[in-house]
């Protein structure tokens, strides 16, 4: 996977905030489906910032261990 970041996340629409964000206008993870070349993450404070593109696999796994209480603080 050449790509590894998109310099400005607002030039994509169709961000998802994460189920495990707060409502409370916090910290706020945000992932977009279906993109072509992996899974685009970026920071809802910064929605003119980057995004870093993850393998679909390596996204997985990542999701998979957060949901499993498999990562420590």
């Amino acid at each position: 996977m050449a790509e590894r970041i998109i310099p400005n996340a607002a030039a994509l629409t169709g961000w998802r905030k994460s189920s495990y964000s707060s409502g409370d206008g916090g910290s706020c993870v945000e992932v977009l489906d279906g993109y072509p070349s992996g899974v685009p993450v970026c920071d809802s404070k910064t929605p003119h910032g980057p995004a870093l593109i993850f393998p679909a696999a390596g996204w997985s796994s990542f999701v998979t261990a957060v949901k499993d209480g498999g990562l420590s603080a």
